[in-house]
């Protein structure tokens, strides 16, 4: 039985806002699945309906075998799910916001206890247990929020943008308590993300998702290896076919195609390509701008598959349609 299985699942929001757009996904027991796209992409919105926090348009999704959308309580029960915002209430202490959110799930008071102090031990909290959230610190409070998550053991963990707004170390020290709940506990995650390190670094399988599309998923590393070799980036002041046509006729050149402004170059070795390269650059009435080299990234997936750089922000269209939403309310 998987986890979590959603099949061809479709939001459109008042307005014709079209969120998702028939994604499909199956998640295993004891993986991390990450969910890797810009803003405005889907990600939110497939964890609220996978958290019964909000409904489908048409689709099903299911937690252990269970339906979201006809039996939402007693997926609620197997769940824990950690918000993108924060959801601790500033003038409790940190145990005291573990403690109600275990008596929220029927727990006893002794137990609830019992596990707030366990959990918030495990996430580096103790010393900070009776001093209230408003004196957390970001990454103190997304800590916080993991432990609430936790407090009634779940089947499925969800982690909306668990690092979001966080600095590096923070993000660091979360990404360990994250791998240890995978690598000791078993604990199946499922996670958003528009990190890219995030989600190379940190899942077993990834998802991009793009405009409400599922474009492509497998491991971090098959995607990269899907890509080949090296690519080269070259920004020149006009990008004319001809020097597209003309570097695709170098030796150990696989693909070259135009991202925006960007002449993209997949090669076999940048090293042995960048010589000739240069030359046939020389060669053409047009100045470079700048020229990068990188391995193939979850970057590089990103636009092999969309066609576009990974740009951290709504698209222009979901703008417009989400104002228009909000006029009409």
């Amino acid at each position: 039985m998987w986890v979590v299985e959603v099949e061809n699942l479709y939001k459109i929001y008042p307005g014709g806002v079209k969120a998702l757009n028939g994604i499909s996904f199956r998640v295993s027991k004891g993986e991390i699945y990450s969910i890797l796209g810009p803003n405005g992409a889907g990600k939110t919105t497939t964890m609220k309906i996978i958290a019964t926090l909000l409904k489908p348009t048409s689709g099903s999704a299911s937690v252990m075998g269970i339906d979201v959308t006809s039996n939402p309580d007693a997926v609620r029960r197997i769940i824990g799910y950690v918000p993108q915002d924060l959801s601790a209430d500033d003038e409790l202490t940190g145990v005291e916001n573990v403690i109600l959110q275990a008596r929220l799930y029927g727990i006893s008071k002794g137990e609830a206890r019992r596990r707030a102090m366990e959990l918030l031990e495990m996430v580096g909290l103790k010393d900070a247990a009776n001093r209230t959230v408003r004196s957390y610190s970001g990454g103190m409070r997304r800590r916080l929020e993991l432990a609430m998550g936790l407090v009634n053991d779940p089947e499925l963990l969800i982690l909306d943008e668990p690092t979001l707004g966080l600095d590096v170390q923070s993000r660091l020290a979360l990404w360990d308590y994250i791998k240890r709940l995978k690598n000791e506990g078993g604990l199946t995650i499922l996670m958003t993300t528009h990190y890219m390190d995030e989600a190379d670094k940190l899942s077993t399988r990834v998802a991009i998702i793009d405009r409400g599309r599922i474009v492509v998923e497998g491991s971090p590393e098959e995607l990269k290896s899907r890509i080949g070799g090296d690519v080269i980036m070259v920004k020149v002041s006009s990008p004319l076919q001809n020097i597209i046509d003309k570097i695709g006729t170098i030796e150990g050149v696989l693909s070259v195609d135009l991202v925006e402004n960007l002449v993209r170059i997949k090669v076999e070795s940048a090293e042995k390509a960048m010589a000739k390269l240069l030359g046939v650059l020389s060669s053409i009435n047009t100045s470079i701008e700048s020229i990068s080299i990188a391995k193939p990234t979850l970057d590089q997936v990103f636009i092999e598959y969309t066609g576009r750089m990974f740009r951290d922000e709504e698209p222009s269209d979901f703008r417009k349609q989400v104002s228009v939403w909000r006029k009409r309310r």
